[in-house]
């Protein structure tokens, strides 16, 4: 028995020096190991998500906003098993089973399962407490008007970065930097406490666009495309004295709230990507220079009885034949004839440098990315018939937006404006970060633009080019425009596809806006006049009134323009 005692003793004792040793290399010797993976299980660090700033129209209705949801993320190494859970959250979620899976067995010790899920999905996975699952707070991007000004918003990625539109343009000022916090936890890993809380916001961006003006532009477009069962069409609306783009569209759109719906084509934001001949909306060109100038006055004579011109061994002919036209018959009209009469006694640099004047083959500067230059060869390169051409707004390539900034000049008096989308930038609580401001330069005398948007007005009233554009109460002042398209097979002009278009501004004695309707393949007729003219009338009619611009039906409309100043 004193034997046994004496063994039992001294088991007990070994046992015990072994706990005191083991305690001792514990909280002597490996002490910071212990002390820092006992950190690593109650003590974990999160950042704080953060929200963007909203986009809102000059109004301030939000057109992009944000909303609370929750992210499932899995810790492999804790999945007890992985096709089980697997299965069951693709069932949740409606991700792949096997994309999950692989997920679940990867050698990571996070791993995003979904991301942004909807509340009654992230409480589903709350409810089940599956070991090795957890869900994270984020913030999702979510735009509220859908498809209304699309083009102009953008989007963001997963993250939360913009990659489009404004999102992309304005992406410093919408994001702000993230904070960390210290979450302490239990051993079971439920959250005990988070430090203090607080919400992160980016500033808030104010568009120039208005949502009832984009909505009408919008609408009157896809009606536009549908009609006339064309490939697409663009219209701009501006501010002529400002460059502020109240309203920019194209049909066909695309939701951004369901991207992956939208195919490439109809993500473009055609108003600044995509270039076209202008055809004779770009004449005022060769009318302004001809005016500034002095080489013409308003009752110049040309004969164009003949209906068509030889120019480097190429006929151009009119659509109708005329008679002896005055210059602002050549341009009511639409005389080819007239007009390349016109450019040839400019010359091959007046009309270059007219050109570049007004902004063709340069980018406007618009505050969006993506935006094209065009094209104007410089006279050096040239062909014999390029000076006949580019006259009629052939050998040119230009974006709406380019055409419509042109025509603004004759608008507000010969200034040159530069486009923008952004009026000001505000913090959250308000105060100002960025606003906006006119820039401009004269490139023509104010009489020089008032004579032409006199001779303008002409273009829709009778005898013009455009009497569908007209708008009972208010004056009109624009041009049509008629482009055959290149073949891309052939090469040469199209006998099928048409670019028809229409710009001007309203009302032509104190314009409001300046609008430029485009529309590409329309089927059944191909005039700028038919196709575009009216739907200028539509979306300016309905504008003026969204606007409450006052008619002024002292306007005597059977009234030909006969004076040269205002």
């Amino acid at each position: 028995m004193k034997t046994r005692l004496y063994f039992l003793v001294c088991l007990l004792s070994f046992g015990f020096i072994a706990v005191v040793g083991k305690l001792a290399y514990i909280m002597l010797i490996n002490h910071q190991w212990y002390t820092e993976k006992a950190k690593l299980q109650q003590v974990k660090i999160e950042e704080m998500p953060v929200k963007r700033g909203m986009i809102l129209d000059r109004r301030g209705r939000e057109l992009a906003v944000n909303l609370d949801v929750e992210s499932i993320y899995c810790n492999p190494a804790e999945i007890l098993d992985a096709g089980n859970v697997a299965e069951t959250l693709s069932n949740v979620t409606g991700k792949k089973n096997d994309i999950i899976l692989t997920k679940l067995n990867s050698n990571s010790r996070f791993c995003w399962v979904d991301r942004k899920v909807p509340h009654q999905s992230a409480e589903i996975v709350r409810n089940l407490k599956i070991k090795g699952i957890g869900l994270v707070p984020e913030v999702k991007r979510v735009y509220p008007k859908g498809t209304i000004a699309s083009h102009i918003i953008g989007f963001v990625d997963i993250d939360n970065k913009g990659i489009d539109g404004i999102e992309q343009k304005y992406d410093k000022y919408l994001t702000a930097t993230s904070e960390k916090i210290v979450a302490y936890r239990d051993a079971k890993g439920n959250v005990l406490f988070k430090g203090d809380l607080k919400e992160i916001k980016g500033n808030n961006v104010f568009l120039t666009i208005d949502e009832g003006l984009q909505h009408i532009l919008e609408n009157n477009l896809d009606e536009a495309v549908k009609h006339w069962k064309a490939s697409y069409a663009t219209a701009i609306m501006m501010d002529p004295f400002t460059g502020e783009i109240m309203a920019m569209a194209n049909s066909p759109s695309f939701d951004l709230n369901n991207l992956s719906a939208a195919k490439p084509y109809q993500r473009k934001n055609r108003a600044i990507t995509d270039c076209y001949e202008p055809g004779s909306t770009f004449k005022i060109i060769v009318g302004a220079a001809a005016l500034e100038e002095g080489l013409v006055k308003p009752n110049a004579q040309y004969d164009c009885s003949a209906g068509y011109i030889e120019v480097g061994g190429r006929r151009i002919k009119d659509v109708h034949k005329h008679g002896v036209l005055t210059f602002q018959e050549v341009i009511q009209k639409s005389s080819n004839v007239g007009t390349i009469k016109i450019g040839i006694s400019l010359g091959r640099e007046r009309l270059y440098d007219y050109a570049k004047r007004f902004g063709f083959g340069e980018k406007t500067g618009i505050d969006i990315i993506g935006e094209v230059s065009g094209l104007v060869r410089h006279p050096d390169n040239w062909s014999g018939m390029s000076i006949g051409s580019i006259s009629i707004g052939q050998e040119v390539a230009a974006t709406p937006l380019q055409v419509l900034r042109a025509y603004s000049v004759i608008a507000n008096g010969g200034l040159l404006v530069k486009p923008y989308l952004v009026s000001e930038i505000k913090t959250p609580d308000g105060s100002l970060v960025y606003k906006a401001g006119t820039e401009a330069k004269r490139i023509i005398s104010e009489k020089t633009a008032n004579k032409l948007n006199l001779i303008l007005t002409t273009v829709t009233e009778v005898g013009g080019t455009a009497k569908e554009a007209s708008i009972d109460g208010n004056l009109v002042a624009g041009k049509t425009g008629t482009a055959q398209k290149i073949d891309p097979l052939t090469k040469r002009y199209s006998k099928v596809n048409y670019v028809s278009s229409f710009v001007g501004f309203v009302p032509a004695d104190k314009p409001r806006l300046a609008l430029i309707v485009v529309v590409h393949d329309p089927r059944g007729h191909i005039y700028g006049g038919i196709v575009a003219a009216p739907v200028f009338r539509k979306i300016a009619n309905d504008a003026l009134s969204y606007l409450e611009v006052p008619r002024d039906d002292s306007i005597d409309k059977g009234l030909l323009v006969t004076s040269t100043s205002r």
